[in-house]
C-alpha cells in the first residue's frame, strides 16, 4: 500500500469540511503566510534564529498541515497540478532559472556520507515580534552570523548551531525595544531544535533530497504534493523551493531539476537588483503573495544561489511600508564535517 492510498483511507474517516470551515482554514493560512517572515523570541537569540528557519519550512508546509486537519478532504479530490509549462509572464525568470540549472556544476559537488554533517554558514536578518512588560507589542529586525551543522541523514533535532548576534536594526516605523539588545554576542554550540515535526515529503536533509526526481516535470509534481491548484498552491510551492535551497543541500542533478521546475510555477517574476544579508548584490527570481514578495537571489555572472529575502510590495497583514525588507539571508558557505561540536550544557 503506498502513502497516498494510506492517506486516502485515513481521509475517508474525516468528514469533508463545509464552506465556512474552508474560509476559516484559508484565513488561518493567510495569517501564517503573512507572518512567515516573523518570529517571536524563543529562549535566547540563537534559538530565535533557528526558530525562524524552521518556521520557513513549516509555513511552506502549512497548506499540507491544513489538509491533514480537514482541507485535505477537498484537496485530495481536486485535479492535480496542471502539466508544467512556461507561462508567458515567466519567460524572463525562466531564463535565469535555466541558467542556474545549466551552471550547477560550476560549484564543487559535495558527497556527504549518511553519518556526516553538512555545515552551513550564513548571515541573517529576521523580523522579531516581542511583548514588552505591560503587554505592548514591539517589533525589531534581529541580525546574526550563524553556523549550523545538520545531519546528512536525519532531522534537525540532531543538528547543532553556533551564532553571533549582531546589533539589531529598527523595524520600519518602529523604535528598537530594549530587549533587542539583550542577547548581542556569541551563543552556542547548542542543539539546533528541540522538535522537528516536518512531514516526510517536506524533509530537506541530504539523504531525502538526493532521492528526489532529476526530471523537471516530476520535480514540479513533487513541489505540488497535497497543494492542489491556484495562487495559494503556487505560493506554497515557491516557498518549498526556498526550503530546499536555504540551509539545505541537494546533488547537482536534483538542483538543476529544481530550478527548471521552479521556472514552471505560475507568476514567477524577475527582480533585476537584489541584495542579500551580507550586502552581496545579485539578480533575483520572485513570487508575490498578498503583498509579500519572496526573492531567491543569484550571482549575475555564474547564477549561483546567494540567499533570499522577503520584501513588502503591497497591502499586507504585516504592517510595514512598501519596500521594507522583512527577512534576508546570505548563504556564505556549505561544507561537510565528520562531527558536529559538542553541545554546551544549559
Amino acid at each position: 500500500m503506498n502513502e497516498m492510498t494510506r492517506l486516502e483511507r485515513f481521509r475517508s474517516e474525516v468528514p469533508l469540511p463545509g464552506p465556512a470551515d474552508l474560509r476559516t482554514e484559508e484565513s488561518r493560512l493567510l495569517d501564517a503566510m503573512a507572518h512567515a517572515a516573523t518570529v517571536r523570541p524563543v529562549r535566547g537569540a540563537g534559538r530565535t534564529r533557528r526558530a525562524r528557519r524552521l518556521r520557513f519550512g513549516l509555513v511552506a508546509g502549512l497548506a499540507a498541515a491544513a489538509l491533514t486537519a480537514g482541507v485535505a478532504g477537498v484537496a485530495l479530490h481536486q485535479k492535480p497540478a496542471a502539466p508544467p509549462v512556461i507561462h508567458a509572464e515567466n519567460a524572463a525568470a525562466a531564463r535565469i532559472l535555466t541558467r542556474a540549472a545549466d551552471n550547477v556544476s560550476e560549484a564543487p559537488e559535495l558527497h556527504p556520507r549518511p553519518d556526516q554533517f553538512l555545515v552551513f554558514t550564513s548571515q541573517t536578518m529576521n523580523t522579531v515580534d516581542s511583548v514588552e512588560q505591560g503587554g505592548r507589542a514591539s517589533h525589531y529586525l534581529s541580525r546574526g552570523k550563524r553556523t549550523i551543522w545538520l545531519p546528512a541523514r536525519g532531522d534537525a533535532t540532531h543538528g547543532v548551531i553556533e551564532e553571533e548576534v549582531l546589533k539589531p536594526h529598527a523595524y520600519p516605523g518602529r523604535p528598537i525595544p530594549p530587549e533587542a539588545y539583550e542577547n548581542i554576542g556569541r551563543h552556542g554550540p547548542e542543539k539546533a531544535v528541540d522538535e522537528d515535526n516536518t512531514a516526510d515529503y517536506l524533509r530537506t536533509d541530504y539523504a531525502h533530497l538526493s532521492r528526489l526526481p532529476t526530471d523537471p516535470a516530476k520535480m514540479y509534481e513533487h513541489l505540488y504534493i497535497q497543494l492542489g491548484t491556484g495562487p495559494l498552491a503556487d505560493a506554497r510551492a515557491w516557498d518549498y523551493v526556498g526550503g530546499m535551497l536555504v540551509e539545505a543541500y541537494m546533488p547537482a542533478a536534483q538542483r538543476a531539476a529544481l530550478f527548471r521546475a521552479a521556472a514552471m510555477i505560475h507568476g514567477v517574476t524577475v527582480v533585476r537588483s537584489a541584495t542579500d544579508a551580507a550586502g552581496r548584490r545579485g539578480i533575483a527570481v520572485a513570487s508575490t503573495w498578498k503583498g509579500l514578495r519572496t526573492e531567491y537571489i543569484f550571482t549575475p555572472e555564474t547564477y549561483q544561489f546567494l540567499g533570499l529575502r522577503t520584501v513588502v510590495v503591497g497591502p499586507t497583514r504585516v504592517k510595514a511600508p512598501v519596500g521594507s525588507v522583512l527577512t534576508s539571508t546570505a548563504q556564505l558557505s556549505v561544507s561537510v564535517a565528520d562531527h558536529a561540536p559538542k553541545v554546551k550544557r544549559r
